[in-house]
C-alpha cells in the first residue's frame, strides 16, 4: 500500500442491495473523489483547499447472500483503495454523506441499503474513537470509527475483495495477512459469484442528472455472473448460462465474412438472426485485424459502426418480439480507437472489445521506438478515459500486433505452458496499468481474452484453448512485475 508524502492509503468496502446496485456503487465511487462537494465548511477549513481522495485500485465485484439479517435481497460487494489526505474522522463523515446522497436511509442494523461504505483500513493506523471504557463490545459502533474494522476477519464479502488488491498486507492487530485471514474463515459462501455489470446506453434525455459534480452514471442494462476460480469450496450445482457473442463485421475485408454485412440492411438481418439463434451480445467491428488489412480512418470506422448501433437501439419494440429482444441485446464495439469507442457508446453500445488491450495498433513488436511507445501511451490514456467515464466493461485481448507474426515464446520456457506464461506476463502487465492508478478502470469491468489465433502457432493456440483458465490464475509468473 504505497502512498505519496502527506497522504494515506485507505481501504473502503462497498455494498448495495437496493435499487440499481451497480449504479449506486459507481455513483458512490465518483462522489468519493470530489470531497469538496460532500464535506462541511468546518471540515474543509480543517483540511484546506487541497483536500482530496482518489480511487487508485478496485477489487472484483461479487454477488453475495446477506449475512446476519438474511431475509433481504442479495448484495453486490466490492472494495477500493483510495489515496487521501483527509484525516480518518473527516473521511468517515464524507462516506456517511455519500451514503445519504446515494439514497441510504436508516434501517435495521445490517439491513437493506442503497449503498454502504465502511473504512476497513487507514494505512497501518489503529483507531478507536470510543471512550476506553466502551471498547469491550461491538454493539456501540454507530457514529464511531474503529480501524482496522473489527468485523473484517469474519466477513468473506470484505476479505475476498481486499485479497484481490492487497493479499500480502498484514492486519495491524492480528499481524495476519489478508490472504491468511481469508483462508482462516471457517466456511466460504457457496453462492458467492463474481459479477460484470453492463450499463444501458444511450442515456435517456427525459431526466436531468442530479449530481452535477460528477459525470453521469448510467443505469444498468444487465449483469453476468461467473464462479470464483480460486475458491476452495465445492460450489452447489447451478444453472449457468453460456453467453454467445455474435460477430458482426461491417467491413469489406474481415477474416471470414468480408463484405457480407457491410450494408445496414444486411447488418440488421444478421443481428436479428443472431439474437434469434441465442446470442447474448453482438460484437460490431469496422476495421479488420487480419494480416495485411487495408488502413481505415477513424472517421470511416465510426461511420461503419455507429449507424448499426443506432439502428438496433432505435428499433420499434411493437414491431415484433424479435426486434424487442434485439433492442435490449448487449452490443460490444471491436475497436482500438477511443474516438470510435466513445461515439459508439453514445449511440448505444455497452462494452469495448479491444484486440490490442488499449495500446493501439502498431506495426512492430516489441515496442522500442520512442514515437511508437508514445502513440501506445496516448491510446491507453484515451481508452482508459472512455472506459472509466462511461463505466463500460472492456474485453482486453493478448496480441503482438500483426496476428500472423511474433509466435516465439521461448523467453518464457520451452514445452507446454510457455505460451500461457507469455500471455499471463504480457497481458497482465497491460491490465495492471489499466486498472491501477488515479485514472484506472474498475477491475470488475475487465474481461480477459487470451488471443486465440493472434501471434501463436497451432500448438500455441491449442495450449490456450486447453488451459485458458490458467491465464487468470492467481500465481507468480517468473518475469512478471
Amino acid at each position: 500500500m504505497t502512498k505519496v508524502t502527506g497522504s494515506k492509503i485507505a481501504a473502503i468496502a462497498l455494498g448495495s442491495n437496493l435499487g440499481d446496485r451497480f449504479h449506486n456503487i459507481e455513483l458512490a465511487l465518483r462522489l468519493l473523489e470530489v470531497p469538496q462537494a460532500g464535506l462541511s465548511s468546518e471540515d474543509l477549513e480543517q483540511c484546506g483547499t487541497d483536500a482530496y481522495t482518489a480511487v487508485v485500485d478496485t477489487s472484483f465485484m461479487y454477488e453475495t447472500t446477506p449475512m446476519y439479517v438474511t431475509d433481504q435481497p442479495s448484495f453486490i460487494n466490492c472494495a477500493c483503495l483510495i489515496e487521501t489526505n483527509l484525516p480518518p474522522v473527516v473521511l468517515l463523515r464524507l462516506i456517511k454523506h455519500i451514503e445519504t446522497t446515494v439514497g441510504r436511509v436508516p434501517s435495521i442494523r445490517n439491513g437493506p441499503r442503497a449503498v454502504d461504505l465502511d473504512i476497513i483500513l487507514y494505512g497501518t493506523d489503529v483507531i478507536d474513537t470510543r471512550a476506553p471504557n466502551e471498547r469491550n463490545t461491538l454493539d456501540n459502533l454507530t457514529g464511531h470509527l474503529v480501524v482496522p474494522h473489527p468485523r473484517m476477519a469474519e466477513r468473506e464479502f470484505v476479505l475476498r475483495p481486499l485479497n484481490d488488491m492487497i493479499p500480502d498486507f498484514a492486519h495491524t492487530v492480528s499481524e495476519k495477512t489478508i490472504s491468511e485471514l481469508l483462508g482462516a474463515l471457517p466456511e466460504e459462501d457457496p453462492s458467492m459469484r463474481r459479477v460484470i455489470p453492463f450499463p444501458r446506453y444511450p442515456l435517456s434525455t427525459d431526466q436531468a442528472w442530479a449530481y452535477p459534480e460528477v459525470p453521469v452514471v448510467p443505469p444498468t442494462l444487465t449483469h453476468w455472473t461467473y464462479p470464483i476460480a480460486e475458491s476452495n469450496v465445492l460450489k452447489p450445482p447451478v444453472t449457468r448460462k453460456t453467453h454467445i457473442m455474435s460477430t458482426l463485421n461491417a467491413t469489406p475485408d474481415s477474416f471470414s465474412d468480408g463484405s457480407k454485412y457491410n450494408t445496414l440492411d444486411t447488418a440488421m438481418a444478421y443481428a436479428r438472426e443472431s439474437v434469434d439463434a441465442g446470442a447474448s451480445i453482438i460484437d460490431v467491428g469496422g476495421y479488420s485485424t487480419k494480416p495485411g488489412a487495408a488502413f481505415v480512418s477513424t472517421e470511416e470506422e465510426t461511420n461503419r459502426i455507429v449507424p448499426i448501433v443506432r439502428a438496433i437501439r432505435g428499433l420499434n419494440t411493437d414491431a415484433s418480439d424479435l426486434d424487442s429482444r434485439l433492442k435490449e441485446t448487449l452490443i460490444s464495439i471491436d475497436t482500438f480507437r477511443w474516438e470510435v469507442a466513445r461515439a459508439s457508446i453514445l449511440a448505444g453500445a455497452n462494452c469495448i472489445n479491444d484486440v490490442y488491450a488499449f495500446t493501439g495498433r502498431e506495426d512492430v513488436y516489441p515496442l522500442v521506438d520512442t514515437d511508437a511507445i508514445q502513440r501506445a501511451e496516448e491510446s491507453m490514456r484515451g481508452m482508459k478515459s472512455v472506459a472509466r467515464e462511461f463505466a463500460v466493461p472492456a474485453v482486453l485481448m493478448h496480441s503482438r500486433d500483426d496476428a500472423g507474426q511474433h509466435k516465439d515464446y521461448d523467453q518464457y520456457g520451452t514445452g507446454p505452458g510457455a505460451v500461457i506464461r507469455g500471455v499471463q506476463v504480457e497481458l497482465g502487465e497491460k491490465i495492471e496499468r489499466i486498472i491501477k492508478g488515479k485514472d484506472g478502470v474498475r477491475r470488475w469491468m475487465v474481461i480477459v481474452d487470451p488471443g486465440v489465433g493472434f501471434s501463436k502457432t497451432v500448438e500455441g493456440n491449442l495450449e490456450v484453448l486447453r488451459d485458458g483458465a490458467k491465464v487468470v490464475a492467481d500465481v507468480l509468473v517468473a518475469g512478471s512485475s
